[in-house]
């Protein structure tokens, strides 16, 4: 038994301590922000809100999914031209499923979606994703740049503007590196005797028959565009994108009588945005609670208010992104649970 327990301990610890610690880190984190907070004025603040700037709120949320949409079709256009809609419908619902079900699966599933309704393979669509979100990486890495450098920056117990240079840059380095070494990669699929394609045949053999032809979907799906145009308007429309998350909680904070400067709001988004990727990276729930908080209480926002503007935010983008997202897997028409017999049966052949 002694022995069983001493094996299966690996497992149990990333199963259920890592997580339950990463929770008790996350409670302590949120506990430590707001260990000023008033209830009551907490209440008022909210009950007190514009309802007006929570709806502009929430056309800006549906409004950035919708150019995150309109940013892959001109990266999908040269596969297949995609409606946007169709796109922006699938990015919902992946966000959907991921805030249900939290294991990162919204590229997965959103790129299943699009593969399934148009008839494409599903690693074409996929890899069209991994360079969207490179593409996003850099962007954001040069935004933080610009909000290190030339943003004003509060003061804290440690160096802001050097851990958000430091930061951005890694970021930078990081997503271009994987854009670089994604595109780079491309050309050795066309030779049957490159190590990466025998890698990726061999694993296709391993899976049976609905992996058959994996190393070409792949290649197919490493594209960008070739009409400048659209070259462009991806690039535009990923930037258009992060300026728009910016302004989240700028509709929230009105809503609650807090007006910032508007470098402030860059700043809100780039810090948000990277406690939430090390929160991830380290298990720990509420990364966006925890940093846009931080942020706000940086930038001397009341307490009560800084809460309220963080809670209407995120509650409202996750109803609304699990709410249109589980919608539209239901008006595709798609019954999982006829695919998954489907693959059952393809596997027992």
């Amino acid at each position: 038994m002694g022995k069983n327990f001493v094996g299966s301990r690996p497992g149990f610890l990333l199963e259920w301590a890592l997580p339950v610690l990463g929770v008790a880190v996350s409670l302590v984190a949120v506990f430590w922000l707001y260990r000023d907070l008033d209830p009551a004025r907490f209440l008022a603040t909210i009950s007190t809100g514009e309802p007006a700037w929570l709806v502009v709120l929430a056309f800006t949320i549906l409004l950035e999914q919708l150019t995150r949409g309109w940013k892959w079709r001109q990266i999908l256009f040269d596969l297949k031209p995609v409606p946007t809609l169709r796109l922006f419908g699938a990015i919902l619902a992946g966000y959907g499923v991921t805030v249900l079900i939290p294991l990162g699966v919204s590229p997965l599933v959103r790129s299943w979606l699009v593969a399934r309704l148009e008839g494409l393979r599903m690693a074409s669509v996929l890899m069209t994703t991994a360079i969207e979100r490179f593409l996003d990486g850099i962007v954001f890495a040069l935004i933080a740049g610009l909000v290190a450098f030339a943003g004003h920056i509060p003061e804290a117990d440690g160096d802001v503007q050097t851990g958000l240079a430091i930061a951005g840059g890694l970021n930078l380095i990081l997503f271009s590196g994987l854009l670089y070494v994604l595109f780079v990669g491309r050309a050795p699929l066309d030779r049957d005797s490159a190590w990466l394609s025998r890698s990726i045949d061999w694993l296709a053999g391993r899976f049976g028959g609905r992996f058959s032809g994996m190393r070409s979907a792949i290649r197919d799906g490493i594209i960008w565009p070739r009409g400048r145009s659209r070259q462009i308007g991806a690039i535009l429309a990923s930037v258009a994108m992060k300026l728009i998350s910016a302004t989240n909680l700028l509709w929230a904070g009105l809503a609650m009588g807090v007006v910032l400067n508007p470098m402030d709001y860059l700043f809100l988004m780039v810090f948000a945005g990277f406690a939430m990727v090390l929160a991830r990276f380290i298990r720990v729930p509420g990364g966006y609670i925890i940093g846009a908080g931080f942020a706000l209480n940086l930038l001397g926002v009341p307490t009560e208010q800084a809460l309220a503007m963080i809670l209407f935010t995120h509650f409202l983008s996750a109803t609304l992104v699990v709410g249109l997202g589980l919608m539209f897997l239901w008006r595709s028409g798609i019954d999982i649970r006829a695919l998954r017999d489907e693959n059952f049966k393809e596997r027992r052949s």
